[in-house]
């Protein structure tokens, strides 16, 4: 499976996808960020008979798509085509957690927040609960 490329995206490829966009939204991917990322696979239940072997090609396929230039319209285009309506919320959740982990939060990390709340079609009340709970499980 290592070198060959993804024929089928699972609904925990795409929440792994997504963390992975987030890290790598500002262009720093921090080990605050990975540890994060291993911590939700390894602690969910959502990923409970995950492969955690895809996580590698699932990232170099995020890496691959951003270098193109209709890269992120792309992985958007395969999260809602793969990931369950029911999974969208938990996506966010996600996403918020990776990228408050480190601490701050870089414009491009907001606007790409911004976008998944738009793509994933976040009720404005349910995205502030759920960013609210990202900010008070990192406080320092």
């Amino acid at each position: 499976m290592q070198d060959e490329p993804l024929k089928v995206f699972t609904a925990q490829d795409c929440l792994i996808a997504l963390m992975v966009a987030m890290s790598a939204s500002d262009e720093t991917i921090r080990t605050s960020e990975l540890v994060k990322i291993q911590s939700a696979v390894n602690m969910l239940p959502v990923f409970a008979e995950y492969d955690v072997d895809r996580i590698q090609v699932i990232s170099q396929t995020v890496f691959d798509l951003f270098d193109q230039e209709d890269g992120l319209d792309a992985l958007f285009g395969l999260i809602r085509a793969n990931l369950p309506e029911r999974l969208n919320e938990t996506a966010y959740a996600l996403a918020c957690d990776v990228a408050a982990a480190d601490g701050m939060l870089m414009e491009s990390e907001l606007r790409l927040l911004e976008e998944v709340r738009h793509e994933l079609d976040i009720d404005r009340l349910a995205a502030a609960a759920i960013e609210r709970g990202a900010r008070a499980r990192h406080v320092t």
